[in-house]
């Protein structure tokens, strides 16, 4: 091997190594096997075992469900059908390789977009984020989610650079976002970002080549958009038969999963979320309030003073929650109430209920601590309590904030010294963060990890702090032929 070619090797092999020495020691001392994990796990233990796609009720059979995607079910049944059932550690391991995977595609990426000293900066920025890589210890949805993004930002490159528009990375694009909204409901901002963005190519490829068999726009559009298309529709298609099933089933028109996770016939507490969203910021009040209605006693000292408009107020809502609290249950009668009292804060103040509130609850998914996986209280800010968790939460916030700068510094950068040549490419990027966020404006429930997806992108952007102007990056085929 020539030193060139062993430099070559060890870049890769250095962070890969601290990576993967990283997600392990996470499988060991914080792996979580709970909530989300179980609901996956109970599915796809009900599907290999009865053919129901659904939960174990008791010791009858399974009873049918739609409230998530068969997307990482479907992994997971493969994954039960190798190593055993609730083999989850095997899983996590496997979960490992898969997020390292996603960093060689970013590292990868960036080397393409910026040359060879940015890849290398992309692969240590990934591979030693905690963030992503603490999700490899817990059998959820994010790890495959962030591969399929990659995947699919690296293969559109791919794509782009190659000289005909069928090829293997336009198998590659496509499948990625069909699995990636197999996973996950919110997923089809990906395809909702990328196939124009690959409209737009063709478009621009047509247009500067001008083909001799260009008879007419119409056969133009026809021939040009043909990958597009294809793409479009491959990614459609394998929701087809989850919606057959879910009609036939339910007889409901349900092609992915219904945001209140519900199934056909449950009751959903909208009084109660419209209150909620009336006050709640932070990720303390979604594992306090939120997840515990209609499932434990909620206790007005969980509550913020931000939740009270009055002394008036505080004394109903302290009676509706102890009446709530008596009765154990959330009938139709306690939501009406909720309602209404969301409905006299709502009037009271619409601007914080509609702008402020939404505002301050994406800018605490996006820069808080993210200790949710760790071992660290919810009020993870009283240092007489937690002292040494208080700090690593505040590095943690530090480290998270730092990964976002780099990516807004190197995204300015981008733009600034001209990303003219992937101008599609950099768009589909900028769109799914921005639809991404405005998504998550409307949820009830603030939770860090729906912020994880843009990791990736930021990443990869914040690659481009450490270009070398010696290295040349790949151009697309079009501007190669220039």
């Amino acid at each position: 091997m020539t030193k060139g070619r062993l430099k070559t090797v060890l870049w890769a092999v250095l962070p890969l190594a601290a990576g993967l020495a990283l997600r392990l020691w996470y499988v060991l001392h914080a792996g979580r096997i709970e909530g989300d994990a179980l609901i996956y796990g109970g599915i796809a233990k009900n599907w290999l075992r009865y053919g129901i796609y659904g939960f174990t009720l008791g010791t009858d059979l399974p009873k049918p469900t739609l409230i998530r995607l068969p997307g990482y079910p479907l992994f997971l049944a493969l994954c039960f059908r190798i190593f055993g059932f609730d083999r989850y550690v095997a899983i996590m391991y496997l979960q490992c390789a898969i997020d390292l995977g996603t960093c060689l595609l970013i590292s990868a990426l960036s080397g393409r977009l910026f040359g060879r000293r940015s890849a290398k900066a992309a692969l240590w920025l990934a591979a030693l984020c905690p963030f992503t890589a603490i999700y490899a210890a817990a059998p959820l949805t994010e790890t495959l989610t962030l591969f399929t993004i990659a995947l699919t930002f690296y293969s559109l490159e791919r794509w782009q650079s190659a000289s005909a528009p069928f090829n293997r990375w336009l198998l590659a694009i496509t499948a990625a976002m069909a699995y990636s909204v197999l996973l996950r409901p919110e997923q089809g901002l990906l395809p909702a970002t990328v196939i124009p963005a690959m409209a737009w190519i063709v478009w621009q490829k047509s247009v500067r080549q001008k083909p001799v068999w260009q008879k007419s726009a119409r056969r133009l559009s026809l021939l040009c958009f043909r990958p597009v298309a294809i793409a479009a529709l491959c990614v459609v298609l394998p929701l087809a038969p989850w919606a057959i099933r879910n009609w036939r089933t339910f007889h409901v028109i349900q092609p992915l999963a219904p945001r209140s996770a519900t199934d056909p016939g449950e009751t959903v507490p909208t009084g109660f979320q419209r209150w909620y969203r009336t006050w709640a910021i932070d990720f303390a009040s979604t594992e306090q309030v939120y997840w515990n209605y209609d499932s434990t006693d909620l206790n007005i000292d969980d509550l913020p003073t931000r939740a009270f408009d009055s002394e008036d107020q505080y004394q109903r809502t302290a009676e509706l929650l102890s009446d709530y609290n008596q009765n154990a249950n959330a009938t139709p009668a306690f939501d009406q109430r909720f309602r209404a009292l969301a409905e006299q804060r709502i009037h009271t103040h619409p601007l914080r209920c509609y702008i402020a509130l939404p505002a301050a609850r994406l800018a605490n998914m996006l820069f808080r601590p993210r200790p949710e996986m760790m071992q660290i209280g919810l009020d993870w800010w009283n240092w007489h309590e937690y002292r040494g968790k208080t700090l690593l939460a505040y590095a943690s916030a530090a480290l998270n904030l730092a990964y976002f700068l780099l990516g807004a510094i190197g995204l300015w950068l981008w733009r600034s010294r001209g990303w003219r040549p992937y101008t599609a490419l950099a768009s589909a990027m900028v769109g799914f963060v921005v639809l991404r966020c405005a998504l998550l404006l409307t949820l009830d429930n603030s939770e860090p990890r729906y912020t994880l997806e843009l990791f990736p992108l930021f990443i990869v952007w914040a690659s481009c702090v450490f270009r070398s102007h010696t290295d040349q990056p790949a151009l697309p085929r079009k501007q190669q032929l220039h």
